[in-house]
């Protein structure tokens, strides 16, 4: 949705927070499992004692003792007929998400104390070694491109030590000093996590509404500060889900709660000063597999509240001045129908998939927006996906892909348009913030693989970009020892071909003999785009070409290639990885049995089915973050969150056929007794997108049942969500300890 969440202050921390690190931050949206690349799940906590050095010996299951060993408790579950038998089911808490099960606990720790005895702990050489590479990459005292948003100048800065953003404002005329208004530092003292979230300042700027995550599970505090005292207001909102939108009166604000499922339901109205209790209801979702959420357009003129459950939308609106009316539908839900809007002057521009699977645009007025009134603009097409729009008020942007590659097209009033000429021929382009909705300046967030990244201010009258900051990495980066590459691999169709994205250093060994790390994700139409990581650098500076294989579930060519990799299709997702690999393999870009992978969320669902199906030989490690991977027992259990919401992604067990084919790739459900590569795991015990129990239980099944004698690791976080830890140098511990696993796994320390 184009609304002015995506313009705020959060969006400003990308270039000098997550980014910087060589990170990016996981969607906030619905999901089970939502990650990009080299996004590391949870990982490290404190090392055990004794920890800090390990002996160079083999790395082998064998060389350090068998690792924890899971008691067994069989239960049977029964579907259609069908008997699956699940040894480790008790690993659930029964009073989940509470988790204080004495057994579960203790397993749990002592898996990460076998992590460390194997990895040795973050004092390690290694671990160490590689978190300083990773540290000095980064600059610690930075700060933000300031941006301009009614009448003040905002801008997010990290000091030099500290883990968290903070962000700060001047007005915009007349500059002076930068004022504090968050220092998410100070919220985060003595506590173990600190993820702070949604942020709108009201209209007038008087008010910053904001929404704290203080333990992972995503289950929202929203506060209100009042900027012109510094004092907190008694307003206090429990039990929120992300996204927040202030009426133009500067006194309701719009937020959405989590049932008792923790799946975002309702959409409240708030006035400032009254008591939680007394908040009006402004629209409730009743259909079980859908959630809502709520925005505001960058126009100002409506609140937007979207309900959606992964395949279909529908939208509502609000005018922004008149807080208490009721909202109007945009267009009924119809099934497999989406639909993004944006408001420009009085006109409705709708990318809507009714017609093209592609999308294609329309526009209508804003007072009479029904259907019959659409006029189509942009008809869809095969090689152009519109992906999203928004709208200044003499300007309209569409964020496209054209066979696969990313671009930005621009329209102004008069109808004209053009394309904005980029420096690079792939490349990853977002908006940045962009807060002011009366403006010739686009702001975009820009990067590739060998690029590091860039916010771009783009003036749509000259046509000019200027890059206004450009990722400083302190410890140097020579862009020419570096190359990157657009690779097409035949899946085994025989029609269709993967495209594979390739980065590594340019004088890495051609005779295969250096190790290839391939990275994939592939579901809920989330694109796999090629971005710059400093943190990858220290694999890259190590021999290891980098790949990241853009297999079917993605949406990175097109509306079609996500449907090609869901529901009944979803082994496309799986078999399009294995084919990828072996086309690198065949092109001589490593040696079979000298190529490791990495996923997360639904990408770890690509690493467990894809272990399974394999070729022996063909990985030599993998790690999978947060994986989910007990598919069919989660997607049974309707009390998870996001279990109902899914069905349009994975297929509804309930169905006899979808049981099946569900059960036929489940990681979980096919371990056999075989032999596997290295596998280190990771989860988040405060996890609501995948429950800390399908990790570790897959865990245990693997080390019950395989063959071999590679090292298998499962590591919990145990303050911690699915995002990992919130802290910006903590994160890099935990890169760093999945990067220690695998340069051992290679054995090229």
């Amino acid at each position: 949705m184009s609304n002015k969440n995506s313009a705020g202050l959060i969006a400003a921390v990308g270039l000098i927070g997550a980014a910087a690190a060589g990170l990016t931050l996981y969607s906030a949206g619905t999901g089970m499992a939502k990650a990009p690349a080299d996004a590391p799940a949870p990982a490290a906590a404190a090392p055990q004692e004794n920890s800090s050095e390990v002996k160079s010996v083999a790395f082998q299951q064998s060389s350090f003792g068998p690792g924890p060993v899971a008691k067994k408790v069989p239960v049977e579950l029964e579907k259609h007929g069908d008997v699956r038998v699940d040894p480790y089911f008790w690993m659930r808490d029964p009073e989940y998400p509470t988790v204080n099960d004495e057994d579960t606990l203790n397993h749990l720790k002592a898996e990460n104390a076998y992590l460390e005895k194997v990895l040795g702990g973050e004092e390690s050489p290694l671990r160490k070694s590689l978190f300083d590479e990773m540290l000095g990459r980064i600059k610690q005292d930075d700060t933000g491109v300031p941006y301009v948003e009614g009448g003040w100048e905002y801008q997010v800065r990290f000091e030099t030590g500290k883990q968290h953003p903070i962000y700060v404002r001047r007005p915009a005329a007349g500059g002076g000093e930068f004022t504090t208004i968050l220092d998410v530092n100070q919220l985060a003292e003595g506590k173990e996590y600190m993820r702070v979230t949604s942020m709108e300042v009201s209209p007038d700027g008087k008010y910053l509404a904001y929404t704290e995550d203080d333990d992972g599970s995503e289950m929202l505090a929203v506060k209100v500060k009042d900027l012109t005292t510094g004092e907190y207001l008694p307003d206090v909102i429990d039990g929120a889900s992300y996204g927040l939108a202030w009426a133009n009166d500067n006194r309701t604000l719009f937020y959405a709660i989590r049932d008792e499922y923790q799946r975002p339901k309702k959409i409240f109205r708030h006035t400032l000063g009254a008591e939680q209790a007394a908040d009006t209801l402004v629209y409730e979702e009743t259909e079980g597999p859908w959630t809502a959420g709520v925005g505001k357009t960058l126009s100002g003129r409506f609140i937007v509240i979207v309900t959606d459950n992964n395949a279909t939308n529908e939208v509502r609106l609000i005018p922004a001045d008149d807080p208490a009316a009721e909202p109007i539908v945009l267009a009924p839900r119809q099934t497999f129908r989406q639909y993004d809007v944006a408001e420009q002057d009085g006109t409705l521009w709708i990318l809507v998939n009714d017609t093209h699977r592609n999308f294609r645009l329309v526009k209508a007025p804003a007072d009479n927006p029904a259907q019959a009134n659409w006029e189509e603009v942009i008809a869809g097409s095969d090689d152009v996906y519109l992906m999203s729009v928004m709208a200044f008020k003499d300007w309209l942007f569409l964020f496209e892909r054209d066979k696969g590659n990313q671009r930005v097209r621009v329209i102004a009033k008069d109808g004209t348009e053009h394309f904005i000429a980029f420096p690079d021929a792939a490349y990853d382009v977002s908006p940045s913030n962009n807060a002011e909705y009366d403006s010739n300046v686009l702001r975009v967030n820009y990067t590739s693989l060998v690029t590091p990244a860039t916010v771009y201010d783009y003036d749509l009258t000259k046509r000019e970009l200027a890059a206004r900051k450009v990722q400083e990495i302190p410890s140097g980066y020579d862009a020419s020892l570096y190359t990157s590459e657009r690779l097409m691999a035949p899946a085994r169709d025989g029609r269709t071909m993967i495209p594979i994205s390739i980065v590594y250093r340019k004088d890495r060994p051609a005779n295969g003999t250096a190790p290839l790390h391939v990275y994939g994700y592939g579901s809920y139409g989330i694109p796999s785009d090629p971005t710059f990581s400093t943190a990858r650098m220290s694999l890259l500076d190590r021999g290891f070409a980098f790949a990241i294989l853009h297999v079917r579930g993605g949406d990175d060519m097109g509306r079609g290639w996500y449907e090609d990799g869901k529901l009944e299709h979803k082994v496309n997702s799986f078999t399009d990885f294995i084919d990828a690999t072996q086309y690198l393999v065949q092109q001589g870009y490593a040696k079979a049995g000298n190529v490791s992978m990495s996923g997360g969320s639904a990408g770890g669902l690509l690493m467990g089915a894809v272990m399974n199906m394999a070729p022996d030989g063909l990985y030599k490690a993998a790690v999978a973050y947060v994986p989910f991977v007990d598919v069919v027992s989660t997607m049974l259990d309707e009390t998870l969150p996001l279990t109902a919401g899914e069905y349009d992604e994975w297929g509804n067990p309930n169905q006899p056929d979808a049981y099946f084919r569900m059960k036929g790739y489940s990681p979980y459900d096919n371990v056999a007794a075989r032999n596997y590569p290295h596998i280190l795991i990771t989860a988040g015990l405060t996890d609501p997108r995948v429950t800390y129990w399908e990790p570790a239980k897959w865990a245990a099944r693997l080390r019950e049942l395989k063959t071999d004698d590679n090292v298998l690791l499962s590591y919990t976080n145990m303050g911690a969500g699915h995002g990992g830890a919130s802290g910006r140098f903590d994160r890099l511990k935990e890169i760093a300890m999945a990067y220690a696993f695998l340069v051992k796994a290679h054995g090229v320390e």
